[in-house]
């Protein structure tokens, strides 16, 4: 029988969004200076100011925290922020800048960090899961956990927005949840432990899909990844496939822009609002111009006129009255399952 190769996990990806900034400073505080692993951080918020968050995460303990840079090593004991308006990437052993499309309206995405880590770290990968909205990182994390690596996920009662969190356990149910002053502790630990080499090869869809975040050559409609979903891209009206890897569906076009479900409820939302409110502004004109159809006008005209416009503001005023019951609810509740009493 062969013998089973062994070594230490070396990297740990970690993202977050809103509440996310409430726990990230203590996490990197409690990591030791000798962190036998690199780290790479993806917050939505850095795709506005990330030079302030690197300041701020570099004053928080005795890790460098510094500014992603396109194509450098990775080196273990730092620490990488994701800059703005860039995807953070991983391939083999550095680190890739992109302006790919957006993944899940973002750019950084945490989806998009945590399927590089998955396809080049395998089973050497630590991620992490904080605080956010909808659901951008649990389709990655799912990857991750296919791959061999190790998940943490905030625990949802400790997120001031727990979402994502909640996101990440319904895919990986089995993933390590802690309160934010714990998940430090939980990274060391994970990161000491001995795992056996991971044979996981990635599926086609994956590598698809990491090329096209590293913004390569664009992918011919034969082969994208998954199959035809008979829905439009929300950012770019491209026709979108629908993928499932490690048993998580998401969707994705041909210029690459990726949603995950409740990322992509979202933005149809919007488009949503935003076609109904045209609806109403295209309909205020048409009564305006029935009006001035029936100024200076008599008997039969006028009054036909005037009809016009008046069955034409109630259309719109009927679209202003049901509109927040149309387009409010844009979160698809998913379940978190329950532990049992003394699990982790």
């Amino acid at each position: 029988m062969p013998a089973h190769s062994e070594h230490q996990r070396d990297l740990v990806v970690i993202g977050g969004s809103a509440g996310s900034l409430e726990v990230l400073p203590h996490v990197l505080g409690s990591l030791p200076a000798d962190l036998p692993a690199a780290v790479l951080v993806v917050v939505h918020s850095s795709a506005d100011d990330s030079t302030g968050l690197v300041r701020v995460l570099d004053r928080c303990g005795p890790l460098p925290v510094v500014a992603a840079t396109h194509d450098a090593p990775l080196e273990p004991g730092r620490v990488y922020v994701a800059v703005a308006g860039r995807h953070l990437l991983v391939r083999e052993r550095k680190m890739l800048l992109s302006v790919a499309p957006k993944q899940n309206r973002a750019r950084p995405s945490i989806d998009a960090l945590f399927r590089s880590a998955a396809r080049w770290g395998g089973s050497r990968t630590v991620a992490v899961l904080l605080s956010g909205s909808l659901d951008d990182g649990a389709v990655g994390l799912a990857a991750i956990h296919a791959a061999g690596g190790a998940c943490v996920v905030q625990d949802p009662d400790d997120a001031l927005y727990p979402s994502m969190p909640q996101a990440g356990l319904a895919v990986v149910p089995h993933a390590e949840m802690l309160p934010g002053k714990e998940i430090a502790f939980g990274i060391q630990a994970l990161l000491s432990e001995r795992v056996e080499s991971s044979t996981f090869s990635p599926d086609a869809d994956l590598v698809k899909e990491t090329d096209m975040a590293e913004n390569r050559a664009g992918t011919a409609p034969s082969d994208q990844p998954g199959r035809p979903a008979a829905m439009s891209c929300p950012d770019c009206t491209g026709g979108m496939n629908i993928v499932e890897s490690a048993g998580v569906v998401h969707y994705t076009c041909h210029s690459g822009h990726i949603w995950s479900p409740q990322s992509l409820v979202a933005a149809q939302q919007d488009k949503i609002e935003e076609a109904m409110w045209t609806a109403v502004s295209i309909l205020d004109e048409q009564a305006r111009v029935y009006d001035l159809l029936a100024d200076g006008r008599a008997g039969m005209v006028e009054r036909h006129q005037r009809a016009a416009a008046t069955e034409i503001r109630q259309a719109a005023e009927t679209i202003r009255k049901h509109f927040p019951e149309i387009v409010l609810d844009t979160e698809i509740s998913l379940p978190v399952p329950q532990r049992a009493e003394g699990s982790a």
